[in-house]
């Protein structure tokens, strides 16, 4: 991922907490924004296990889970086609839409090395956890014969000790991300299987 400083802590607009677009219209806006398959599905295994997250381990509330999961809908919404520009575009049209603030906020701190955008809550530090690992164990699914099924940990922690396998796949970051929270890498990772394992 590409270093877009965004310049700004500051997003949108306090007046507009919990306000936020139902989420089918959030899908219909990655379907015009985002061509590509792949992409999308991540982009909805990450609103999945942020919303599970949000009900299971911080009993959220059904607003606050939504903001999680639109959160992670939407987090990588403008990376296929305005890549110089991610994720400023996808910010200020949550902005035009009078989105609430921490939705946003969350969105632009989910790559604090290249948004310049620290985490500030936990809602803030669980997409920057979940973005990489959740890409990372879902290409480890995918070169096993049964996929999901029977994938363990320690699997997956060996891959992540080998740097050519999702090379893309920063380990400096998922090492920053796991440092900022009080919840073991092992656990996350089995969190992210079980979660995101139905999500098609």
């Amino acid at each position: 991922m590409s270093i877009h400083l965004l310049g700004r802590n500051t997003f949108g607009d306090v007046a507009n907490t919990g306000n936020l677009i139902p989420i089918e219209e959030a899908h219909q806006l990655l379907n015009e924004w985002v061509p590509n398959d792949r992409l999308r599905l991540h982009m909805k295994q990450v609103a999945a296990v942020m919303k599970a997250w949000a009900l299971e381990k911080e009993q959220a509330d059904e607003l606050t889970a939504r903001k999680w999961e639109l959160a992670g809908l939407l987090h990588d919404a403008d990376w296929e086609i305005y890549p110089d520009a991610h994720c400023r575009v996808i910010v200020e049209e949550l902005e035009r839409r009078n989105i609430d603030p921490e939705v946003i906020h969350c969105i632009a701190s989910h790559g604090p090395r290249y948004f310049g955008v620290e985490p500030s809550n936990t809602m803030d530090k669980m997409i920057y956890v979940f973005d990489e690992l959740s890409g990372f164990i879902h290409a480890s699914a995918l070169i096993r014969p049964t996929k999901y099924d029977g994938m363990d940990v320690k699997s997956v922690l060996k891959k992540l000790k080998t740097p050519s396998f999702a090379a893309q796949v920063n380990r400096d970051d998922i090492t920053d991300a796991i440092a900022r929270i009080n919840t073991p890498l092992e656990e996350i990772i089995q969190f992210i299987i079980n979660h995101q394992k139905e999500i098609q």
